[in-house]
């Protein structure tokens, strides 16, 4: 039960980077300067509206060497969850 409830915490604490309304390359290059502010190991959610994020923050994720630890879809809508490396 301990190990849930640190998981919870640990996702709430998450930050979330609202990106809706922005289209290539806004989301990869806004995305790639928050990270730039972050520590090693850090995790942020970004939120996106535009259908080729899909594409790109997996590819800028493998490409610069960060974790993409979770990609969810919805319509309309990209989450991404990324480990800074």
């Amino acid at each position: 039960m301990e190990i849930w409830r640190q998981l919870v915490v640990q996702q709430a604490e998450i930050p979330i980077y609202d990106l809706r309304g922005l289209k290539c390359p806004l989301p990869v290059l806004k995305t790639r300067n928050r990270l730039r502010s972050m520590q090693s190991g850090d995790l942020l959610w970004v939120e996106t509206s535009d259908p080729l994020a899909g594409i790109d923050l997996p590819h800028f994720c493998a490409q610069e060497g960060h974790e993409l630890v979770q990609h969810l879809q919805e319509p309309g809508l990209h989450r991404f969850l990324i480990r800074k490396k």
